[in-house]
């Protein structure tokens, strides 16, 4: 089981540290092996809401998350997006964009400095109102109750992860003496992203549900089958496009999760080879991590870990808002999402011990009864 679901992870990792042996040597093959670290410990929380959405997805998309999905989160978010950034904000075409990164690291370093406030915006924003929707809705299980059941409560506003994401970003955008109007579009556009993506996906599925109620009742379309009918289904159909807004959906998260990782690179190496292949080290063994935790079923059987990644997520969401404005150092951020996440498990661990004491006493109980009647 381990081999299996990390057998890709480790054959990535073995390649990537030998090219990052032959590419700089010794210093090299360390940078990236510390880059890897740093990926991982960033993204941990992202394997945990990566598995509950998985969990969802059809064979064929969970395929495609891990086939498909792999290429673009390792050269598309860690090599090719940094690039673009640069590009963009320096205007300068693709060839010369390349060149700046491999000739002149620094300036490479100072324009994707230049660009982050508009690039945690984004992310912030689209990580906070995951957040946000996450804690205003109503859920059997409530790992802080304290805390999360007057929020489900105040959540019954229409619309209020809007209002309070909203209200966030403003006030980041007021205090930001960089680039304010900057801040706030790429603010905008990250709850956009967040609105559109993830209400395509509820849309769809929502649809593929209906459908196999309706193919429940009737028999109209196993007739057309029978008769040589050719063509996908309706309920094919549905379960396609809610699949692909689903993968749609893993990837715009995973590139949130990964803004801070690559820019927080760069404090360790300036070269985008070395960022490159630490990064996509590291963004391998998430997705071998979220396909560990579907496999075994974790998340159901640890109820309280999908609740500890999402207050991870908020934390993150506002590190990032933060560091618009003054330097987060990836240890807090990195730091804050990993204890969160196992006090969250910890929780659960205590939670499932209460609930086997629970369920074992009265059995317990009336054994010891029958015994003393015997005698």
């Amino acid at each position: 089981m381990i081999l299996r679901t990390f057998g890709w992870s480790l054959g990535v990792t073995a390649l990537g540290l030998l090219a990052a042996l032959l590419y700089d040597g010794p210093t090299g093959l360390a940078l990236v092996a510390v880059l890897a670290v740093l990926e991982v410990s960033l993204s941990f929380d992202n394997a945990v809401v990566n598995a509950k959405v998985l969990d969802r997805m059809s064979p064929f998309w969970q395929k495609i998350f891990l086939t498909v999905g792999i290429a673009i989160a390792v050269f598309g978010m860690r090599l090719v997006f940094p690039l673009l950034i640069v590009g963009i904000t320096a205007k300068l075409s693709p060839v010369q964009a390349v060149d700046l990164a491999l000739n002149d690291s620094h300036r490479y370093h100072q324009l994707m400095n230049d660009a982050y406030p508009m690039i945690a915006a984004f992310g912030g924003m689209f990580l906070m109102m995951l957040f946000l929707d996450f804690v205003f809705e109503e859920r059997a299980d409530k790992w802080l109750p304290w805390l999360e059941r007057p929020l489900a409560r105040i959540g019954k506003l229409d619309q209020l992860s809007v209002v309070v994401a909203g209200g966030s970003l403003a006030f980041v955008a007021w205090l930001s003496a960089a680039d304010p109007g900057n801040v706030m579009i790429a603010g905008v556009l990250g709850m956009v992203t967040y609105i559109l993506v993830n209400g395509l996906g509820e849309l769809f599925s929502e649809a593929s549900e209906e459908d196999e109620d309706g193919e429940e009742e009737g028999e109209d379309e196993a007739r057309e089958v029978a008769a040589g009918r050719s063509g996908p289904s309706r309920l094919a159909l549905a379960t396609g496009k809610a699949g692909f807004f689903l993968f749609l959906y893993l990837e715009v998260l995973d590139a949130s999760f990964s803004f801070d990782g690559v820019i927080g690179a760069f404090a360790i190496s300036t070269d985008p080879i070395v960022i490159a292949l630490g990064l996509g080290i590291g963004a391998m063994y998430i997705r071998s991590l979220t396909v560990f935790l579907v496999r075994k079923g974790t998340l159901h059987e640890y109820v309280y870990l999908e609740h500890g990644a999402h207050w991870a997520i908020g934390a993150l969401a506002v590190c990032m808002l933060v560091s618009i404005g003054h330097h987060v150092p990836e240890w807090v951020t990195g730091g804050l999402g990993a204890g969160l996440i196992i006090a969250a498990f910890v929780s659960s661990v205590v939670r499932n011990r209460g609930t086997r004491d629970e369920s074992s006493g009265p059995a317990a109980g009336e054994e010891k009864r029958l015994d003393s009647s015997n005698v």
